[in-house]
């Protein structure tokens, strides 16, 4: 069966739907399911995840902090922000999803597309963003949620990954083999027709227009990369990324250039590839194992690290060696 292909942009970034049909399925109804799963994607964000936006939950939850009698918030949300919590707590506080305050203060998405040209936040600013942050300035009471005065949730570090997990719920009995990716989080799922495996390229975060290597992955895996080649802009030939250490306050500075976490969770994913990118190789490590996840690293010269259960699945280009 020919494959379909969806491409458009949802939650920021360009998605690439890639599928066969199975079980006498017309291409017309594997059109449609592709259609559907990119609906699902932008419910998620303008309903729930944005910050940005309006019409979402968090968007309200986050205008109404201060209040005495907190918002109104969802099982689904609720959920997403106690496994949030669990991750703070396992990263010791290298991922945490309370700071959008300095999320905001840096004004990362203008800057890098030229549209911010101010100066950087003061020492002052930043003091200030931190004191509006971390987990002690968050409660939740079962359907309540309540934010202290200034304090900013932002969940950029986790919608895509949450995402795919919606995808893979959505495609449960629905006949339907591909590859789904957004941005830099990417989920395999089912069997191809010709039983070869799915193959995943990993960006060389020294050369994005390139491929560092290939991930080869049967059935259902979920794959996410964070690095600094994606948001950036450049101030006195320094690079200031858009993963934020929430200890310091600036782009975190942990000596390596991209992280890529390959488990069964989208959710999972895309919050330990954040996590071990502020928590550096060494405890990184650690973090991803504690999760029974794979990861690799490229560190600040090139160098590839990895752990043992990539390696007989990783393929690197252009014959590089980790």
């Amino acid at each position: 069966m020919e494959k379909v292909s969806l491409t458009d942009v949802a939650m920021g970034t360009v998605v690439n739907f890639t599928a066969y049909p199975g079980n006498g399925m017309s291409r017309q109804e594997a059109e449609v399911r592709l259609k559907d799963a990119l609906k699902l994607v932008r419910e998620l964000e303008e309903n729930r995840l944005s910050r940005k936006l309006e019409t979402s939950e968090l968007y309200q939850i986050n205008q109404n902090a201060g209040n005495a009698q907190g918002s109104t918030i969802s099982k689904e949300l609720s959920e997403l922000l106690d496994a949030c919590g669990k991750m703070r707590v396992d990263s010791e506080g290298a991922f945490d999803v309370s700071i959008g305050a300095l999320t905001v203060l840096w004004k990362m998405d203008e800057r890098a597309a030229g549209e911010e040209s101010g100066d950087l936040p003061s020492e002052e600013e930043l003091r200030e963003a931190l004191s509006h942050c971390g987990s002690s300035k968050i409660r939740l009471q079962e359907d309540h949620i309540f934010l202290e005065e200034g304090v900013k949730l932002e969940l950029g570090s986790v919608g895509k990954g949450a995402a795919l997990d919606e995808i893979a719920a959505f495609l449960e009995g629905k006949e339907l083999a591909g590859t789904f990716s957004l941005g830099g989080s990417i989920l395999t799922y089912g069997e191809k027709p010709d039983g070869t495996a799915w193959k995943v390229g990993v960006t060389d975060p020294l050369q994005p227009d390139q491929i560092l290597g290939t991930l080869s992955l049967k059935g259902q895996w979920c794959v996410s990369t964070s690095g600094d080649y994606e948001r950036y802009f450049l101030r006195d030939g320094v690079r200031y990324h858009h993963l934020l250490d929430p200890a310091s306050g600036y782009p975190a500075r942990s000596g390596v250039h991209s992280v890529t976490i390959l488990c069964k969770s989208g959710f999972l994913s895309d919050a330990l590839s954040t996590a071990c990118f502020v928590l550096g190789k060494e405890k990184g490590m650690e973090l991803a194992k504690k999760y029974e996840a794979e990861v690799l690293f490229v560190d600040e010269d090139g160098g590839i690290s990895m752990s043992d259960g990539l390696k007989s699945i990783f393929s690197v280009a252009n014959e590089r060696k980790p």
